[in-house]
């Protein structure tokens, strides 16, 4: 398989559709986001790596960065977390209020923003700090020292994140919140302002298509934690678009508002693409495009 032909094709074919859907305007440092921007890059197991277009730029990870906050929590403490979140995706949608109360505080999953709250309360009572455990990790998985938070994001979704400061009081009500409200959405605030390029989130999802290995060749969790994440990843990861996605795509996937989604691929590598134009789900046009391109040639799915 001749990978850099492929994504270079499939990059050249949708170039001119760069700009399709609509950025994330309700952050405003979002929208100020090019909306033709578009990257792709594929890091494989094996030492490979091919990008294309914007691969190298920077962008705001959002809510990919969910995927490694619950796995350092996971590696930090095995299967507790499963009691103060579910594993089921949410049919709603990621900021939903209603489904939280309903279900009396437990969120259906780590990855809707309720879920993502309770996570990173619970990385930050272990780490002492959350946002400075995530960005260490993600310097060392990805293999850039630069990986850094980006001070006007964080700001902008503190200004503006009413939401999910109800999210988190709803889950402090019920008992699911062990720290401070104020410093789990500083952290989580900070943890969603990571900027990371295509290239970064591409090398640094390795240690889930390697079954729980990190870069350095230790082990983060066990085979059968990252078979759980990856799992989640591929019911839960893209919003409550993840039935369509996975009819379209069949990879364990994370997207996030930046307009990113990190994709695994069990054995071989993982595939990152950018495309700051969003769905109505909040999931990029052209990366859901790519990535039903991409297995659809390759045959690469874990179906």
């Amino acid at each position: 398989m001749d990978l850099h032909a492929l994504l270079d094709r499939i990059y050249r074919e949708l170039l001119p559709s760069a700009g399709s859907g609509k950025v994330a305007d309700y952050i405003p440092a979002l929208a100020a986001v090019d909306p033709r921007r578009f990257g792709l890059a594929y890091a494989g197991v094996d030492g490979a790596y091919v990008g294309a277009g914007d691969c190298l730029e920077p962008f705001s990870i959002q809510s990919i960065s969910k995927i490694f906050s619950l796995s350092l929590v996971l590696a930090r403490e095995g299967e507790a977390i499963w009691a103060r979140v579910g594993r089921e995706p949410s049919g709603t949608a990621f900021n939903s209020l209603v489904q939280l109360e309903q279900e009396r505080g437990i969120p259906r999953n780590p990855f809707i923003n309720a879920g993502a709250l309770v996570v990173t309360d619970r990385l930050h009572a272990l780490s002492g700090a959350a946002r400075e455990a995530l960005r260490d990790f993600l310097r060392t998985e990805s293999g850039n020292p630069g990986v850094d938070f980006d001070a006007g994001v964080a700001a902008s979704e503190a200004e503006h994140g009413h939401r999910n400061a109800a999210l988190a009081h709803f889950l402090a009500a019920y008992g699911n919140m062990e720290c401070p409200v104020e410093q789990v959405l500083e952290q989580y605030f900070w943890q969603c302002s990571l900027r990371m390029s295509c290239a970064d989130l591409a090398r640094a999802g390795l240690f889930l298509a390697r079954h729980g290995l990190r870069a350095d060749g230790t082990r983060l969790f066990s085979a059968s934690e990252a078979k759980r994440v990856n799992a989640v990843m591929l019911t839960c990861g893209t919003y409550d678009a993840a039935g369509e996605f996975a009819y379209r795509v069949g990879l364990p996937s994370k997207s996030g508002v930046g307009g990113g989604i990190l994709a695994v691929l069990p054995n071989r590598g993982c595939l990152c693409v950018w495309s700051p134009g969003l769905d109505p789900k909040g999931n990029s046009v052209l990366g859901v495009e790519v990535l039903d391109r991409f297995t659809t040639a390759t045959g690469w799915s874990v179906f």
